[in-house]
C-alpha cells in the first residue's frame, strides 16, 4: 500500500520546484525527502520526476499522477483549516497570483488595512503576466483582468470596464485629434511588444465591428506603462477606461473618438472551484470586492460634484453641497 504521506510530500515537492525549497517549507531534509519519493516511485514501478543538477522536472506519469491526486490533497488541507477557521478568525497563508503592474493600479495601503483586519492571515504575491497554473503552482487565489476563457476554474467578476483611445491633450495639441477611425493610422499609437508592425486594434462603433490597422511608434508590454506614456503625451494608447479613470477625472488624459471602444471587460478574482472557500480567501475576495466598489462609487460620486461646481460657476453662484 502507499504511503499517503508520501504522496502529500510529492505534491508539494512539486509545487514547490525542487527538495530544497520544499524542504525549507516543511522544515525536512531534502535528502529525506528525496529518498522518501525515491521509495514511493519503487512501489508504484514507475518514475515520477526527472531528477538533474539545475531543475526538477515531472515525468508524463508523474504529471497524471499530480493532477490526479492535488486535488483530492486540498481538499483535505482545506477541510482541516474550516474546521479550525470555524472556530475563530480568517487564519493561514494565501498564495495569491496578480499581474506584474497590480500594486501600480491597487494600492499597497490596502494590504496593510487587509492585514490588520485579518492579523493571522499570512499573504504571499506571485506578480507574475503570465497565466498562473493555479493547481500546480498551489496558487489559491488569482486576480486577472480582460476576458476569461472557458475553463474548470471559478471566477468571480468584481468589477467591470471597458477599453477605450485615450491621449493627453498635450499630444492631441501638438499632433491634432483624430477625426475618424482612419486618422489613426497617421498617429503615433502605443501598444504592446507583441506584433509592433502590425497591430490590429478591434474596435465597436455606431455601425459595428470596425479594425484598424496602425504601426505603433512605442510598444510596451504592461498597460501601466503604456498609462504612462500616453500621460507624458507619447502618442494615443487603447487601454481599459478603470485603469485610466483618474486620469480622464481629472482630465490629464482624454477620450478620443468616444463611439469607438473594445468589449467590455472585468477584473476577476478567479479559485479553483471547491465545495467550501477556505474563509481567508473569502475575507480577500470580499475585501477587494467592497474597496473596487466603493471606488467607483467614490469617483462617481466627486465627477458629480465637479460638475455641479462647474455649473454653478458658470452661473455665478455658489456650489450646491455634496
Amino acid at each position: 500500500m502507499l504511503d499517503l504521506n508520501d504522496i502529500w510530500l510529492f505534491v508539494h515537492v512539486v509545487r514547490a520546484g525542487s527538495f530544497a525549497a520544499a524542504g525549507r517549507k516543511l522544515s525536512m531534509p531534502p535528502n529525506t525527502i528525496s529518498r522518501r519519493l525515491q521509495a514511493l516511485e519503487a512501489a508504484m514501478g514507475v518514475r515520477l520526476l526527472q531528477r538533474s543538477t539545475r531543475q526538477l522536472n515531472m515525468t508524463a506519469a508523474g504529471r497524471e499522477f499530480f493532477e490526479r491526486c492535488a486535488p483530492g490533497l486540498e481538499d483535505i488541507e482545506h477541510a482541516s483549516a474550516s474546521l479550525t477557521e470555524s472556530q475563530g478568525e480568517p487564519s493561514g497563508s494565501l498564495r495569491v497570483a496578480a499581474p506584474v503592474d497590480f500594486f501600480d493600479n491597487f494600492s499597497i495601503e490596502w494590504m496593510h488595512e487587509f492585514m490588520h483586519l485579518y492579523p493571522k492571515v499570512q499573504l504571499e504575491f506571485v506578480l507574475n503576466d503570465g497565466r498562473a497554473d493555479l493547481i500546480a503552482e498551489g496558487i489559491d487565489l488569482a486576480f486577472r483582468g480582460g476576458v476569461l476563457p472557458d475553463s474548470s476554474l471559478v471566477a468571480r467578476k468584481l468589477v467591470q470596464s471597458h477599453m477605450a483611445l485615450i491621449a493627453s491633450p498635450r499630444y492631441l495639441e501638438r499632433e491634432g485629434t483624430p477625426q475618424a477611425l482612419a486618422d489613426l493610422v497617421g498617429h503615433a499609437c502605443l501598444a504592446t511588444s507583441q506584433a509592433p508592425q502590425h497591430t490590429v486594434w478591434k474596435l465597436e462603433g455606431p455601425h459595428g465591428p470596425e479594425n484598424v490597422r496602425v504601426v505603433p511608434r512605442l510598444c510596451i508590454n504592461t498597460a501601466q506603462g503604456q498609462l504612462r506614456a500616453a500621460r507624458a503625451g507619447l502618442g494615443i494608447a487603447l487601454l481599459p477606461t478603470m485603469l485610466a479613470s483618474e486620469d480622464l477625472r481629472n482630465g490629464s488624459l482624454v477620450n478620443i473618438l468616444p463611439d469607438y471602444q473594445r468589449d467590455t471587460m472585468g477584473f476577476y478574482a478567479v479559485y479553483v472551484h471547491r465545495r467550501q472557500l477556505p474563509s481567508a480567501v473569502s475575507a480577500l475576495i470580499e475585501f477587494f470586492a467592497d474597496k473596487l466598489e466603493r471606488g467607483i462609487a467614490d469617483k462617481g460620486a466627486q465627477a458629480c460634484q465637479e460638475q455641479l461646481e462647474r455649473e454653478s460657476a458658470a452661473l455665478s453662484l455658489p456650489p450646491k453641497a455634496a
